[in-house]
């Protein structure tokens, strides 16, 4: 197993996020799902995040992440759900309709 570390400790944290789709609607595609990763993907190094595994099905995603100990959680989730959710909206507008 390798830990992280910085100056003062040794850590390890990993996160098994899942990400639900408003009343679950099954609106998930693969094209759709490629571009929440890559927002994703964007976003995470200003958070000190890292995506270790993403697992999308119609309705959810499974997100296995790792992060350092001085990560704000919270901030992290509440910047990539606004931006994905506006994103997403914009750029396959048929989803407006099922949502």
């Amino acid at each position: 197993m390798k830990l992280d570390s910085n100056n003062h400790s040794v850590f390890l944290l990993h996160y098994h996020l899942i990400l639900v789709i408003k009343y679950r609607r099954e609106v998930i595609t693969d094209e759709i799902s490629e571009r929440l990763k890559e927002i994703f993907e964007y976003i995470q190094p200003t958070y000190h995040v890292t995506l270790q595994e993403w697992k999308p099905d119609k309705d959810h995603v499974h997100v296995l992440m790792k992060t350092h100990p001085n990560t704000d959680i919270s901030k992290f989730l509440n910047a990539y759900k606004s931006a994905s959710s506006r994103l997403i909206k914009k750029e396959f507008p048929i989803l407006r309709e099922s949502l």
